[in-house]
């Protein structure tokens, strides 16, 4: 995957924003301003991404290419390698799952307002 994949896919997802709130290199990108995943936009060499923590330290253990965050906090987000290895089907599979948590933690009504927008479109 490249970052252009990455970025169209993220932000195919409902609600979402892109930013750069940690200065020009670090793209990060949030639903209902909540990051759900964020990465260096020269390198593009990893991504950063909340898991659910039992299935974060599953994830660790299975591949190489899946370490503790990177700057972010350990039991909640994992750094996935870019060009190592993973399968791009996992990788997004990885993003969804990032994106699906920080959804599911919004109130009801921000829930509620961005299935109406994916009934939308």
């Amino acid at each position: 995957m490249h970052i252009e994949e990455f970025r169209d896919y993220c932000l195919l997802k409902a609600g979402v924003t892109e930013e750069t709130p940690f200065g020009p290199d670090t793209l990060v990108f949030k639903v209902a301003g909540k990051v759900f995943a964020l990465t260096d936009i020269e390198t593009f060499g990893s991504i950063n991404l909340k898991c659910d923590p039992e299935r974060a330290v599953d994830l660790r253990e299975q591949h190489d290419y899946v370490l503790p965050g990177y700057h972010m906090n350990k039991k909640h987000w994992n750094t996935v390698l870019i060009g190592t290895g993973i399968p791009a089907g996992q990788l997004r599979e990885l993003i969804d799952h990032s994106y699906e948590l920080v959804r599911a933690s919004l109130p009801k009504k921000q829930r509620e307002e961005l299935a109406a927008a994916e009934q939308e479109s």
